[in-house]
C-alpha cells in the first residue's frame, strides 16, 4: 500500500493542475518584474482619480480612499512570463464601488500609474466583482516593489493588466493600447486562452 503522504500529494497536484492555465508553472515566490525603476510615492502625496469620458472627475486622497468599503479576496494570479501563484490574499476597494457614482457610456478604460505605466482594459473586465484597487497583501501594507501603496488587481487576466502604483482610471470611448500592448502584448490577456502576444 502506498504511503498516505504520496496519495495526498498526488491529489493536491491534480487539484492545482486544474487551476493552472496552459503553459504556466507554480511558484511559491512572488517574482518582481518591472519595466523601470520602482516609484516610492508617500501616501500624503498620493491620490486616485477617475476621469476621461465621465460626467465629472472624481478623486480621492489616501485617507478618503482608505475610508471606502473594502473587501478581502483570495485569488490565483498568472504572469505572462509563465509563473502562477495560487491563493494570494489581498485587501482593497472594489472597482465597482469606485465607479458607482460615475456616469459614463465608455466601454474602455486606461489604468495609469506613477512612472508613466499604462494598461488598457474593457470596462466589463473590471466590473461585476472582477477587480480591486488593493493596498494590502497577505495582511501587510503592499510593498513598493509589488506596486504599493496601491495597485490594480484583475486576477482573470495576465498580471501585467494589474497595474502597479496605480493612480487613476481614465474612461475612454475607444480602446487605446497601453504600455506593453504597444510593444506587441495581447490587447486582452486571458491566461486560459494563452493570449500573451498579438495574434495569440
Amino acid at each position: 500500500m502506498a504511503p498516505v503522504a504520496r496519495g495526498f500529494h498526488g491529489r493536491r497536484r491534480t487539484e492545482e493542475s486544474g487551476r493552472l492555465p496552459p503553459g504556466q508553472y507554480l511558484t511559491l515566490d512572488f517574482p518582481v518584474l518591472s519595466a523601470g525603476p520602482t516609484p516610492h510615492t508617500p501616501t500624503d502625496r498620493w491620490s486616485f482619480s477617475i476621469d476621461g469620458a465621465v460626467d465629472r472627475t472624481i478623486s480621492w486622497t489616501w485617507e478618503q480612499f482608505l475610508a471606502l468599503p473594502t473587501e478581502e479576496v483570495t485569488v490565483d494570479i498568472h504572469c505572462v512570463t509563465k509563473w502562477s501563484k495560487l491563493d494570494t490574499r489581498w485587501r482593497g476597494v472594489p472597482v465597482d464601488s469606485m465607479l458607482h457614482n460615475v456616469s459614463t457610456s465608455a466601454q474602455y478604460l486606461t489604468a495609469w500609474s506613477d512612472g508613466g505605466y499604462t494598461t488598457n482594459l474593457a470596462v466589463s473586465d473590471v466590473t461585476g466583482g472582477k477587480a480591486w484597487i488593493v493596498y494590502e497583501y497577505d495582511g501587510e501594507a503592499l510593498e513598493p516593489e509589488h506596486g504599493g501603496p496601491a495597485r490594480l488587481l484583475v486576477p482573470a487576466l495576465y498580471f501585467w493588466k494589474s497595474a502597479k502604483w496605480v493612480r487613476g482610471l481614465r474612461l475612454t470611448d475607444e480602446d487605446e493600447p497601453g504600455f506593453w500592448e504597444g510593444y506587441g502584448y495581447h490587447n486582452h490577456g486571458d491566461p486560459w486562452r494563452e493570449q500573451r502576444y498579438q495574434g495569440d
